[in-house]
């Protein structure tokens, strides 16, 4: 069936064949064979491409409709030739054009994959997925156990040993994969799988098998943690849409199951909560005693609240009061006003001069307390967290108080926790390299695609894009073993998490959010950040005002040199003596 598109099809000839397609949909069966499929294969969201687009963008290689008609990608188009010729050569009786054949029995299923409008006809996007699924696999025989000798599959040829590579370390073969894990570059799983179904025809070896481990070997490579073999995963690897749903699934599995488990625990502590509160008031109502130790001590603390509080706002209003005062044209008249009475009055030509620039100074230097009482006031706005970064203390805060972190393996997000007894907090450890942008990066991108009901990987993200903002923040995080960084210097890590700040949408995950706010009330509650907080709130923000009252005190003594220059204020000292 060919594909419609209403912007360049008008008037009668769209509805003819529209009714066309619809007549055709009767006579075929029910799911077209194949069943119902979910859109996988996204557009990155448009706040997420803004802070990068290099990152989401291919950069040698096209897979998929989405990108292939880009001329700067047009160079790789003869090396996937050259992997078709050779899977080609390797079909035995059957040919490559069999495969193309059953992809477009399989069109309208394929399309069911991809977000977009495919503008391709059925034989044209059959031939391109077939080449680039020959092109992929070729690629994914490097993470093979195998020779690729013998029963297994194709040997790669010399003009690809520059892009493809065994060993994994030509700067090439990881420009490649950084292009295949991007989210607008995927191509259906079941099409890999496809063409190494045909490959082995000629030979007993069982293909499953051998993708199984392909991929798992794929995602090892490119996942940036450090996690085990994960059970099963042959059996739930071919039930993914592509390459970039499949890594993700390899992360995030234990962290849904973790997830949904801390769910239910507080659902049920919840109910039994208010279970005890329905006991407690049916005994307050049948007991005489009016009140309880603990609901004293409730009340005493929201009114010692109350009071710091008042107190609190209480310091800080003569602040406030100052900058509108400093602001205000009667200020100014009122300070100007003597000046010009004194001059009014005295007819001493040679002192005027000098009065005026005395009160001139003075005006200035008011003014410039004023300034620095604003200033305050801007700093401390700034000092706040920005809206998209997390509220949560950096790492080097929360080393000075006493917390250690400790890194862990082979489980998921979920296991993220902070042991306040023992100021420990738990954190996966994490791997990156030159590869590690990009992947997290279209992870995410995924993620927010898709719309899971918990966002673990984002909120992951924020959470350390919170705690990392320099480089000695990374070296805290490298030296306890929570971050293996292969990067140059923990100057470009530090730079890595705090690029990825934009989020599509506010994300809210229990497991992370109940670690967070663990942390947050260990770090507040630190003697050491109890006397900082104190001291900010109570020293540094009164000192303007005792600034402001000297400046005032000068204003006076000014005024009254000036006085006693003009009036010789000596001789009325002498009089009274």
């Amino acid at each position: 069936m060919e594909p419609i598109n209403p912007m360049l099809v008008h008037g009668q000839e769209w509805v003819i064949n529209i009714s066309r397609i619809l007549e055709e949909a009767l006579e075929e069966k029910d799911d077209d064979d194949q069943g119902e499929v979910a859109v996988s294969i996204f557009n990155v969201p448009k706040t997420l491409m803004s802070t990068k687009p290099e990152a989401y963008t291919p950069q040698v290689v096209a897979l998929g409709p989405y990108h292939r008609r880009r001329p700067e990608l047009f160079e790789m188009e003869r090396y996937k030739l050259t992997s078709a010729k050779r899977v080609q050569k390797n079909f035995g009786q059957s040919k490559l054009r069999d495969l193309v054949r059953c992809f477009e029995e399989k069109d309208s299923y394929i399309r069911g994959y991809y977000h977009r409008f495919l503008e391709f006809d059925e034989e044209t996007l059959a031939w391109t997925l077939a080449i680039d699924a020959a092109f992929l696999l070729e690629y994914l025989q490097t993470y093979s156990a195998k020779t690729m000798e013998g029963s297994s599959l194709m040997r790669i040829s010399s003009k690809m040993a520059h892009l493809i590579d065994y060993t994994r370390r030509k700067t090439a073969h990881h420009t490649i994969l950084r292009d295949i894990i991007m989210l607008e570059n995927q191509i259906p799983l079941f099409l890999i799988r496809d063409v190494i179904n045909g490959l082995h025809k000629q030979h007993q070896d069982d293909p499953d098998e051998d993708l199984a481990n392909m991929l798992l070997g794929f995602c090892k490579d490119l996942s940036p943690f450090k996690f085990g073999d994960v059970k099963n995963f042959r059996e739930d690897c071919f039930g993914k849409a592509h390459m970039l749903d499949l890594l993700y699934s390899y992360i995030v599995p234990r962290t849904m199951a973790q997830l949904d488990k801390i769910n239910n625990n507080e659902q049920d502590q919840e109910k039994d909560c208010d279970h005890n509160n329905n006991d407690e008031i049916i005994i307050d109502k049948n007991s005489t005693s009016s009140t309880t130790i603990g609901s004293w001590y409730l009340i005493l603390k929201k009114t010692l609240k109350r009071i710091l509080g008042i107190i609190c706002l209480i310091n800080m209003a003569p602040i406030w009061l100052l900058g509108k005062i400093r602001n205000s044209k009667t200020m100014m008249l009122l300070l100007m006003l003597p000046y010009k009475i004194v001059v009014h009055l005295s007819c001493l030509k040679a002192k005027t001069s000098t009065t005026t620039s005395a009160v001139s100074d003075f005006i200035t230097s008011a003014e410039n307390v004023a300034e620095e009482i604003e200033n305050i006031f801007l700093a401390a706005k700034h000092e706040s967290p920005l809206v998209e970064e997390i509220s949560i203390p950096t790492v080097s805060e929360l080393s000075k108080t006493g917390v250690k972190f400790v890194p862990y393996t082979n489980v998921g997000l979920g296991k993220i926790s902070f042991d306040k007894s023992s100021g420990q907090f738990r954190l996966p450890v994490v791997r990156l390299d030159d590869n590690s942008d990009v992947v997290l990066r279209n992870l995410v991108a995924y993620e927010a695609s898709v719309a899971p009901e918990v966002v673990a990987f984002t909120r992951y993200t924020e959470l350390m894009n919170g705690i990392i903002d320099t480089e000695e923040d990374v070296r805290i995080l490298r030296e306890a073993g929570v971050v293996v960084n292969r990067l140059k210097s923990d100057g470009e890590a530090a730079a890595l998490w705090n690029g990825m700040t934009k989020s599509v949408k506010i994300t809210r995950v229990p497991v992370l959010d109940k670690a967070i706010e663990e942390v947050n009330g260990y770090y507040w509650g630190s003697w050491r950040v109890r006397i900082k907080v104190a001291m900010k709130s109570y020293v540094f923000c009164s000192w303007p005002i005792l600034v402001f009252l000297a400046a005032n005190v000068l204003l006076l003594l000014s005024a009254l040199e000036a006085g006693c220059s003009m009036y010789n204020c000596s001789k009325w000292f002498r009089s009274e003596n």
